[in-house]
């Protein structure tokens, strides 16, 4: 084994127990404690270099070694595969969603069943659809000469508008259904919200109910940007405050300013985990934070979730979560439609 492969065991040895004790890590430990086929003398002299490259620090005198930001860093980049889900929590993730009502459900329940299986913050945003195409366009007389306009895209989606006060016979119902979908029945929804001569070739007679029907398809193929985020396990922060310098506070600040939040899931990719620590999160309040984030969705929806704790985290854990929660919950999501 090479120095430097050596030397990142130790590293990666400090960091692992240092996270389960929340105690300094000290060399003689190391060498009773970890199989790194060296002696103490040996040990001690890598986390002197360590230190020297500021991965390490001694927070007092006669202390042992903490990680710092850097260190926990190269940890992160260095892991080579994420620690699998415990049996018991494959089945709580199997069983949490099964029987989820609606997206709100989804949604509350992903957040409660992260913020449990990593005891630290859950947050989850609401899918967002990227893009869907206009399948068809029902007419339905509802009485009372009100006429109920649905739209259906191509990801399941279906949509409601109510056309009041229009006088038209069935015929005439079944022709202008007929026109809109010839026109617009495979075109993208944001193309539909901007449909401009839809109503070109509509009869005279019929162009003020036509005209009226446009307008509902248009509103009801307006997908409004759900920029909706839920929080949960506030309360751990509490139980982590000894590993922030001063006061949680700011964190929970931070948390609390939707904005915030939305610009650090909008920097991240679509594709898989990351982990962003201290200052690279780029909000001050979480600038003593680790955020591990990734996402979920699929070719029509996208959304992120993630969970904010201290520096002092089980990297691998967290990030095998939130990798195999957004996995499922993109499945069950699928499935759903």
């Amino acid at each position: 084994m090479s120095t430097h492969a050596r030397r990142l065991d130790v590293l990666r040895a400090i960091v692992s127990d240092y996270v389960s004790t929340r105690e300094p890590v000290g060399s003689a430990m190391l060498a009773r404690k970890y199989d790194l086929g060296v002696s103490p003398a040996t040990i001690r002299n890598d986390m002197s270099i360590l230190e020297e490259e500021g991965l390490i620090f001694q927070p007092h005198t006669s202390a042992g070694r903490i990680p710092t930001v850097k260190g926990y860093r190269l940890f992160v980049d260095q892991l080579a595969e994420l620690k699998p889900l415990s049996a018991p929590e494959r089945r709580a993730l199997e069983v949490f969603l099964t029987d989820a009502a609606d997206i709100d459900d989804v949604v509350d329940r992903t957040v409660r069943l992260l913020s449990h299986l990593t005891r630290q913050v859950a947050i989850v945003q609401y899918p967002q659809h990227v893009s869907a195409n206009l399948v068809g366009i029902e007419l339905v007389p509802i009485g009372a000469g009100r006429l109920l306009v649905i739209v259906i895209a191509d990801d399941g989606e279906v949509a409601q508008q109510v056309v009041p006060d229009f006088a038209t016979d069935t015929e005439q119902i079944h022709r202008l259904r007929e026109h809109f979908n010839q026109q617009l029945v495979g075109a993208p929804l944001e193309q539909v919200v901007a449909q401009t001569d839809v109503l070109n070739d509509v009869d005279a007679p019929l162009l003020p109910v036509a005209t009226a029907i446009s307008q509902a398809i248009a509103a009801a193929s307006d997908r409004k940007v759900d920029d909706r985020i839920v929080v949960a396990g506030t309360a751990n922060l509490a139980r982590s405050g000894v590993d922030f310098r001063h006061t949680i506070v700011p964190v929970l600040d931070a948390l609390e300013e939707q904005v915030a939040l939305l610009r650090l899931f909008s920097a991240l990719p679509a594709d898989n985990v990351t982990v962003s620590l201290g200052r690279e999160n780029q909000h001050a309040g979480l600038s003593e934070t680790a955020v591990v984030a990734g996402s979920y969705g699929d070719e029509t929806t996208t959304a992120h979730l993630a969970v904010v704790g201290p520096l002092r985290m089980d990297y691998p854990g967290a990030m095998n979560v939130v990798r195999s929660v957004g996995q499922y919950l993109s499945h069950f999501l699928k499935n759903k439609r």
